[in-house]
């Protein structure tokens, strides 16, 4: 058995597309990974080789994710659509195509039973729909700007979304109100040379028992146009919507945190890209600064953890899908 070990850590495969990766999920299974690219398309890589699968979504896709049964992957595109994919079929065809908002559609989820997918808009909405057909449940409306990313609680009782200002406002699925709402002043700043908001949840996630909430983004902008900040996480609980610690980097480095995971071994995971260049850190629960980091040969955009936690994907604006095993090189 392999032991996990992140100072280890070292790129195991890589994959060179043909043009800039914005996403990037592993299957439930393991076994591809999922990607959006600049050229409008998500591709599966079954990254035991090189062959990759197009899946022709017609716009960036930054949304990915998978039905519990693992057959079934539907993607967010910023032409609003959001559509129903098979995973595994050799010329993957639409299966539904919803057209969800009025503006890019910028992040979805399904729920842990699988019959509801969350969806969340540049129109100010989070949307509720039936997996089954695709019909139009409900919608939750109180944001005032943008929309990053949306999440089903593991309990399947609640929905979180996260936005540009850095709010978090928890729902209620079964009466759509809003049960409160959580701002993090670190995570957004409003430039005043440029005029210009930045900031917000660029990603989010629960640990799997839905105890802790992460959120990754940027913190200590100076400069909103060249987005120059230090990429940073947050971890709240969720039950009393504390912040429990704010992850950052010792050694100040220049990005925007894209992504986070919680790892099963207790340990969280981040991706920088920026100025600073691509990086993963690593952090424990009561560690402000991390206690590893690993450069990456490019700016990163995205990442996923298998489901074992042994490996760890990252998109790249250099044209690369990266896997990168947290552990020493075999012999």
């Amino acid at each position: 058995m392999t032991t996990i070990d992140v100072t280890k850590i070292h790129v195991a495969k890589e994959l060179k597309h043909d043009s800039p990766v914005i996403s990037c999920r592993f299957d439930p299974a393991g076994k591809y990974v999922f990607f959006g690219s600049q050229d409008y398309k998500v591709w599966r890589w079954e990254w035991s080789g090189e062959a990759k699968v197009e899946y022709n979504h017609g716009a960036w896709v930054r949304g990915i994710v998978f039905h519990p049964n693992g057959e079934t992957m539907l993607t967010a595109g910023y032409d609003g659509r959001v559509v129903w994919w098979p995973v595994a079929a050799d010329k993957p065809e639409p299966i539904r195509v919803v057209d969800a908002h009025d503006g890019w559609a910028r992040s979805v989820a399904v729920s842990p039973d699988g019959s509801l997918v969350a969806t969340a808009g540049n129109d100010l909405k989070v949307k509720l729909w039936n997996f089954t057909d695709g019909l139009f449940v409900k919608e939750f409306v109180g944001h005032d700007c943008h929309i990053y990313n949306v999440l089903f609680h593991p309990d399947g009782k609640s929905i979180v979304s996260g936005d540009l200002k850095a709010n978090l406002i928890h729902w209620n699925i079964e009466t759509g109100e809003q049960v409160r709402k959580i701002t993090d002043k670190a995570l957004y700043k409003y430039d005043k040379g440029f005029r210009a908001d930045i900031g917000g949840f660029r990603g989010l996630t629960f640990d799997l028992e839905g105890k802790q909430l992460a959120g990754s983004g940027i913190t200590e902008v100076t400069n909103a146009f060249a987005g120059v900040g230090v990429p940073t996480i947050v971890i709240y609980d969720w039950e009393s919507g504390e912040l429990k610690i704010q992850h950052v980097s010792k050694g100040k480095l220049k990005g925007v945190g894209w992504g986070v995971a919680f790892h099963p071994d207790n340990f969280v995971i981040g991706v920088s890209g920026g100025g600073g260049g691509g990086f993963l850190l690593f952090w424990k629960p009561d560690g402000k600064e991390e206690f590893h980091q690993f450069k990456l040969k490019n700016n990163a955009r995205d990442l996923d953890l298998t489901p074992d936690g042994l490996h760890v994907v990252t998109g790249h604006y250099d044209r690369y899908v990266r896997i990168s095993m947290l552990a020493e090189k075999s012999a």
